[in-house]
């Protein structure tokens, strides 16, 4: 009787133990992402807070009628990327829209302070089963894909006519050799993909190659589709933005500035940590040509940070916190 007793009491001992480190990890998570926020804003060597928030009072940008207009379109992209991911995920299990929301608010949060949000991966795929995690990975990486193809296809053409509109001396010798090593990149990438032991986490480049392709075409042109809505909402909440700094440019003008910025910071290499600081270099040296002020796009990034990485994330917050391992698992 003895043995029985000491197992069932070392077993509950584990779970609660397992179930107290699962706690702390949950809101180290919470904590990190506040403390991270909290130091983006306080230190920030490029935008003073205080000078920020006169800055926005003086420009009545927290006037009744433009917080709903500018939450009104955070709400927008949120909605959307939540669609785009609950439609993704229908192709291999059906969840409904709360789910899609706590899976990507929480996703949100817990990525937030990892570098180009690759937490992001882990966070929604542990939501599922493990039969189900490895496509989770892969819808996911589809969904930021399809993103990334949309900024590339708008900015290629806003850059084109960017460059035709203003004057920008470039050096033919350096881009040539940028160009040259991006082939010999996409050269051995190419080669790589043709191995069939070539693997990525364990899986096959083959058999993600084939599950991209069988994804059903439906699903593959909506998720495109809402991935080209939602670009077309936070570039128009810049340009909101701009207009309510007092900015006289008109959208299309802008929207060839806009287009360039978010192509050339999506390409530039960096962690997620400093991609407002990436995002405020490329948008103050784009829009010195049409003659807006630095301080005037730091604090327009700045406040397109807050409304669509910060608020969320709080939001998220709470998922994360009421994340129950065991119950997700039953996905």
């Amino acid at each position: 009787m003895q043995a029985p007793l000491y197992n069932a009491l070392h077993n509950a001992l584990s779970y609660k133990t397992k179930q107290f480190f699962f706690v702390l990890i949950k809101l180290s998570i919470v904590v990190g992402a506040f403390y991270f926020i909290y130091n983006k804003l306080v230190n920030n060597n490029s935008l003073d807070l205080s000078e920020f928030a006169t800055f926005l009072t003086e420009n009545k940008i927290f006037s009744t009628k433009n917080i709903i207009s500018l939450l009104f379109l955070s709400v927008i992209n949120s909605f959307l990327e939540i669609s785009k991911w609950k439609i993704l995920v229908s192709s291999i299990k059906k969840i409904t829209f709360p789910e899609a929301l706590q899976q990507s608010l929480g996703s949100l949060t817990a990525s937030l302070f990892t570098p180009n949000r690759i937490g992001e991966y882990g966070a929604k795929a542990i939501y599922f089963k493990k039969l189900y995690r490895k496509r989770i990975l892969l819808l996911n990486l589809i969904g930021n894909m399809m993103q990334m193809a949309v900024t590339v296809i708008l900015g290629t053409i806003g850059l084109i006519l960017f460059l035709q509109y203003y004057p920008i001396e470039i050096n033919t010798h350096k881009v040539s050799k940028f160009l040259i090593i991006i082939l010999v990149i996409l050269a051995f990438l190419l080669f790589g993909l043709k191995q069939k032991r070539y693997r990525i986490q364990g899986i096959l480049i083959k058999k993600v190659k084939r599950f991209i392709t069988e994804l059903p075409f439906k699903i593959s042109v909506l998720t495109f589709l809402i991935s080209t809505l939602r670009y077309l909402v936070f570039s128009f909440q810049f340009y909101y933005l701009l207009h309510l700094f007092g900015v006289q440019l008109n959208y299309k003008d802008a929207m060839i500035i806009i287009t360039s910025m978010y192509l050339l910071a999506s390409v530039i290499p960096s962690i997620f940590i400093f991609d407002v600081v990436v995002k405020g270099s490329v948008a103050v040296y784009l829009f010195s040509f049409a003659g807006v002020n630095e301080f005037t796009i730091l604090c327009i990034i700045t406040t397109m940070w807050f409304l669509n990485f910060v608020l969320p994330s709080i939001f998220g917050s709470y998922y994360v916190l009421s994340f129950n391992f065991d119950k997700q698992n039953d996905l």
